[in-house]
């Protein structure tokens, strides 16, 4: 996939800069909008921070995902106690799943 939109920005001494008017756009951020910055190793990327979104969720999710793809060899099956106990737990919750995934999801 090529790139859709390029633009440029200079860092301040203060380590600040202006996003860019069409890069606000497409992450469809405004004035008081927050962005997240993720860096992994194929780069950096940056994202809109949903308002309902934990920063925390995010990290400990990332950190997961990383971990799974280290050492996939240490997945394991739920053990039967913890299924019967994630069952109570969700017990009476309607719970579509098939309904798409709202947010970001990247594999």
């Amino acid at each position: 996939m090529g790139v859709a939109i390029e633009e440029f920005s200079t860092i301040t001494a203060k380590g600040q800069t202006t996003i860019p008017k069409a890069v606000r756009q497409a992450l469809g951020v405004d004035y008081g909008g927050k962005i997240a910055f993720r860096v992994d190793k194929r780069g950096v990327t940056v994202v809109r921070v949903e308002e309902d979104e934990d920063p925390a969720i995010g990290r400990f999710l990332e950190f997961m995902a990383s971990d799974i793809r280290k050492h996939p060899e240490t997945i394991k099956a739920l053990s039967p106690d913890l299924a019967v106990r994630i069952a109570a737990l969700t017990e009476g919750m309607d719970m579509d799943l098939d309904a798409p995934i709202d947010g970001d999801v990247s594999l």
